[in-house]
């Protein structure tokens, strides 16, 4: 926003009536400006409807015609003032100002720690492009949705790792995010117990009013040491609440194309009852998710029941501008005054 002068002499400034710094004015009486154009209107009409209601008085005093003097221009300067008064009037009681709002946002966060299943069984495509992509795209939109929550990221297959610490640095998250891929973790399998492990590992010294991990797997649990649903006990001990989501179809999924381009297709099947009770231990919620649609519904629907109460303050710094306007009108009025008593008014016409 461009700055305006501030000293007492500045509304002398040519400035105070440029396009930008009146554009860039907040009115409180907008609707006052449409009365400038009728000024005008109104000085018009009486200029053009008095030019034959003039008395003229002849005078032999020449033999010839008398050229046009552009001098005799001069005596509509004291009109012309006069009309510039009355619309910088008009001006200042549109009453131009400035508003500089600020709000302040407070929040009592929420700990997310999202671990997301990037075993091999990730890589059907059941789900365009593919389960962890889908994934991946979905946990980005709900990252983009949170406001001051500590998000942190957790990978497994056969063995579980932590991607991300607790953070708000959204950006960092989104670059964590886009850089899981295939084989990250070399020894492939589902060891859904580590991964809430290394969850609530986490979380441990956390002081947020609500820890919640959401958990996102194809599979069974088959490696690791940890029991799910004791990690879930675990979860449930520590105030951390567990949402669960099975990605993925049941049945024969297209896996990939062979040498011979014939499709290569795999039995899959979701082991529903273990996710479902560790959610149920840690008093939250399994969903199930057999396309993108359904899982991004999942992820606004723990979106709104994880919602973080968000406090706005607005302070408001308004600034009246309309008595610069109102300095320059009482300024063209007293010149006008002084050249009505001048050689510059043609008397016969007042």
């Amino acid at each position: 926003m461009q700055r305006l002068p501030d000293d007492f002499w500045d509304w002398l400034s040519l400035e105070w009536f440029s396009y930008s710094t009146l554009r860039s004015f907040d009115w409180v009486y907008p609707f006052v400006l449409y009365a400038l154009p009728v000024v005008l209107l109104l000085f018009l009409l009486k200029w053009l409807f008095s030019l034959n209601a003039k008395n003229k008085l002849d005078m032999a005093l020449f033999s010839d015609k008398v050229k046009w003097q552009w001098t005799s221009l001069l005596r509509h300067i004291p009109t012309i003032l006069f009309m510039l008064f009355i619309m910088l009037v008009l001006v200042a009681l549109a009453r131009p100002q400035r508003v500089n709002e600020q709000i302040e946002q407070t929040a009592a966060g929420i700990d997310i720690v999202l671990a997301l299943d990037v075993s091999g069984s990730m890589e059907l495509t059941d789900i365009k492009p593919n389960r962890l992509t889908a994934a991946k795209e979905v946990a980005l939109d709900f990252i983009d949705g949170r406001v001051q929550d500590r998000i942190g990221i957790v990978v497994f297959a056969g063995d579980a790792y932590s991607l991300a610490p607790l953070t708000t640095d959204y950006d960092l998250l989104r670059e964590s995010i886009n850089d899981i891929g295939f084989k990250m973790i070399p020894n492939d399998g589902t060891a859904i117990g580590s991964a809430l492990a290394v969850a609530l590992n986490r979380m441990r010294d956390s002081e947020a009013k609500s820890k919640v991990v959401i958990l996102v797997s194809d599979g069974e649990n088959t490696a690791g040491s940890l029991d799910p649903e004791l990690a879930a006990q675990i979860a449930f001990a520590y105030g951390v609440k567990l949402y669960t989501i099975g990605i993925g179809k049941d049945g024969m999924v297209a896996y990939d194309v062979d040498e011979n381009s014939q499709t290569v297709t795999v039995e899959t099947k979701l082991d529903e009852t273990s996710l479902r009770r560790i959610a149920q231990i840690g008093e939250g919620t399994f969903f199930r998710a057999d396309s993108k649609d359904a899982l991004q519904a999942i992820f606004r629907n723990i979106n709104r029941l994880e919602k973080t109460e968000v406090t706005e303050r607005r302070f408001r710094d308004t600034r009246d501008y309309y008595q610069v306007y109102l300095k320059w009108a009482l300024l063209l009025l007293m010149c006008w005054m002084l050249l009505k008593n001048t050689f510059i008014t043609n008397v016969l016409e007042d």
